[in-house]
């Protein structure tokens, strides 16, 4: 069952997490988690967002 949608309203603040499928890893190795560094800046810069910090775990991550 999927969770509810979150409501979002400007100027708010949110923690962004994910998790490996059962509690898999999810970067294989320092490449891919400069990849997936790069795509958050990306991403950032795109939609106009701002990252206030970062955790990146071998299974999950904190945004």
């Amino acid at each position: 069952m999927a969770r509810p949608l979150r409501i979002e309203f400007a100027g708010a603040l949110y923690h962004v997490t994910a998790r490996g499928n059962a509690g898999g890893n999810i970067y294989l190795d320092d490449h891919d988690r400069d990849t997936f560094l790069d795509l958050l800046a990306n991403t950032c810069e795109c939609f106009n967002w701002l990252c206030h910090g970062y955790c990146l775990m071998d299974n999950h991550y904190h945004l």
